[in-house]
């Protein structure tokens, strides 16, 4: 009961930066899990409940597959020099809130490989490989604010794989650039939330709720009774303020006038339809995307070597020569 406590605060009652389809899964899911009789009122995220992966192998066997990805990543790294973050499935605020039913990324975990990928003298290139219908709005624009940060110190590429909706945009947004494919699918720059109001069912079972609280907004948006007006607004005040932050946001990161973004009026754009939106930079599959980028610090890292050996031989001459000017 208490793991549906978490999932349900992490559903209901916040806006979220997630598509209206997720929204619809999440509610689905909802009230199969928890028997809950929803209302929806056009205002979700899917969420889950906590569990660690290393609670589905033995210890040894966990560590064991950790220290092989981790050698695995770090010689792809040395060869490409290109780290790799995938960003996949609903977003989430941390990392205790991940399920291991549902694939979902952290925030807290986006932002640790970032920083370990902007650290990392071995990587010249930083991917985030996206394929995400976005999610929680908490703490989504801090981790936009940190990549656009990054970005003023190693290239951050933002690859739709082939999904980068709503939050899963903003972070894309947030880029050197956006690369997208001809079926790969960006935009959904809008928030919503949901209430849920299982009054009705509890009234059904013939139970009935009392509460006694204090202060006027203590008891806005409960679950046990019909959403008041003053929840209503409450709830509306979230949505736009979170509307506001959302479309300045990807505005100030895309270079692009506030009045623009908000006119797209959280549409869904693929392929060139995206770069026409002004919501891409290029059109190009994934795995090419990646083979390009490696080939260019490959380059780059010879152009650097010829450089240094330039150097060194520059150098030997002339203290050849300074020898033979005391001779």
């Amino acid at each position: 009961m208490k793991r549906h406590l978490r999932a349900a605060s992490l559903l209901f009652n916040q806006p979220l930066l997630v598509t209206p389809d997720m929204l619809d899964l999440g509610m689905r899911w909802a009230n199969n899990t928890m028997s809950l009789n929803i209302v929806n009122l056009d205002m979700g995220v899917l969420s889950g409940i906590s569990a660690e992966p290393k609670l589905f192998y033995d210890d040894d066997d966990y560590e064991r597959r950790v220290i092989e990805r981790e050698e695995q990543r770090r010689a792809a790294i040395g060869q490409t020099g290109v780290e790799v973050i995938p960003v996949s499935g609903v977003l989430v605020s941390r990392g205790s809130h991940l399920a291991a039913c549902e694939t979902m990324t952290s925030y807290e975990d986006l932002r640790r490989m970032i920083n370990t990928a902007v650290a990392d003298p071995m990587v010249e290139h930083i991917v985030l490989d996206i394929d995400s219908p976005g999610g929680s709005a908490v703490g989504a624009f801090e981790l936009a604010a940190d990549i656009r940060a990054a970005t003023q110190i190693k290239p951050i590429t933002g690859l739709v794989n082939f999904m980068a909706y709503s939050g899963g945009y903003l972070l894309a947004a947030a880029c050197t650039e956006v690369v997208v494919s001809l079926t790969s699918g960006v935009g959904s720059i809008g928030v919503i939330a949901s209430h849920m109001d299982r009054s009705r069912m509890l009234e059904g079972a013939g139970v009935k709720v009392t509460t006694v609280y204090a202060g006027a907004h203590k008891n806005d948006m409960s679950p046990d009774e019909p959403l008041t007006d003053q929840s209503l607004q409450v709830l509306n005040t979230l949505v736009q303020e979170s509307y506001q932050l959302f479309t300045s946001h990807v505005a100030e990161y895309r270079n692009r006038d506030v009045a623009d973004i908000i006119a797209t009026e959280a549409a869904c754009y693929r392929g060139p339809a995206a770069l026409a939106a002004g919501l891409a930079d290029r059109l190009q599959t994934p795995q090419l995307t990646v083979d390009n980028l490696s080939r260019a610090v490959a380059a780059s890292r010879s152009q650097r070597q010829s450089g240094v050996q330039a150097r060194q031989r520059i150098s030997v001459q002339a203290a050849a020569m300074n020898i033979q000017a005391q001779l």
